[in-house]
């Protein structure tokens, strides 16, 4: 049977020249991505003339990543954990949103100028209404972490209109410094991980598990304990490899609806490549690549 991946790998290869666009994402970890699968299917769709890579980044080559997308021309770049707020300060501009939030997951080269957007949030709420058919406005919502990622999806439900929005970090500071600069857009508030009397499950509607916690390989791990959870949740996980953390195995269980990660890192990729290409994402085909991977 023939390697799909293979066959995406070498048309594209085979159509490289001098100007060629090339697009990559950025992380620490990285190897586990599933972005170049996606953005390569979809750059062959549309006969865009590029190809998408994966760069592993750590915390301390930052800067030095961020001057080479610059100096080697890159037409775009994703940013993933742990980046995600700390690449800000070497970009030339930064989206009034993303600035807001407090993270920047999307960059842009034009004209040598490096711009930042967010498109975490946007996409994850993208999926959580297609899929799930949320109800934003009437739900009082839980957030666990405070990194970049949290940042966006807590920026567009609290812009969506949510009744409340707790988050819950380890760092307690951490939570509250978001929740601060979140403040003037709804009723949000911070708490300590784990402490479950400032977390009542009755009065939550929505779980929504933003960390790099049961990521693959470390996929038996969750942040929170099976107890807590309860029947009338809506428990979502942005990771999405795999597609059933363990923190969903244990939600569905208990009788919860669950969301894993596919639909936000599908819906926050075709948002990212319209910003690159100026083209409308094939979404369907990127999802599917995906979802074909994951279950291979």
């Amino acid at each position: 049977m023939p390697d799909k991946d293979a066959s995406y790998s070498n048309n594209l290869v085979m159509n490289m020249n001098s100007s060629s666009k090339v697009y990559a994402v950025i992380g620490d970890p990285i190897a586990h991505s599933k972005s170049p699968l996606m953005h390569n299917a979809a750059l062959q769709a549309m006969d865009v003339n590029g190809i998408y890579t994966a760069f592993h980044v750590r915390p301390e080559q930052l800067e030095y990543a961020v001057a080479g997308i610059r100096a080697l021309g890159l037409g775009g770049v994703n940013v993933t954990i742990p980046h995600k707020e700390r690449v800000m300060a070497y970009l030339d501009e930064v989206d009034g949103s993303a600035l807001v939030i407090g993270a920047v997951n999307t960059i842009v080269q034009r004209d040598g100028k490096l711009h930042g957007y967010n498109t975490d949030g946007l996409g994850y709420v993208r999926s959580l209404k297609e899929e799930m058919q949320a109800d934003i406005p009437s739900s009082r919502i839980v957030i666990i972490g405070a990194g970049g990622a949290a940042r966006g999806i807590a920026h567009a439900l609290l812009t969506e209109g949510c009744k409340e929005l707790i988050i819950a970090n380890r760092t307690v500071e951490r939570a509250q410094s978001l929740a601060d600069d979140l403040s003037g857009l709804g009723n949000v508030r911070a708490v300590m991980l784990g402490d479950a009397p400032a977390i009542a499950p009755n009065d939550v509607d929505i779980v929504i598990q933003t960390t790099s916690v049961g990521m693959h390989p470390h996929i038996e791990a969750s942040p929170v304990s099976a107890e807590w959870l309860q029947a009338h949740m809506l428990v979502s996980d942005i990771i999405y490899n795999p597609l059933e953390t363990a923190l969903l195995q244990a939600a569905k269980a208990k009788g919860c609806r669950i969301h894993n990660g596919l639909g936000m890192f599908v819906h926050q990729g075709a948002i990212a490549f319209e910003l690159w290409t100026g083209l409308k994402a094939p979404t369907a085909l990127m999802r599917q690549r995906v979802l074909e991977t994951l279950q291979s």
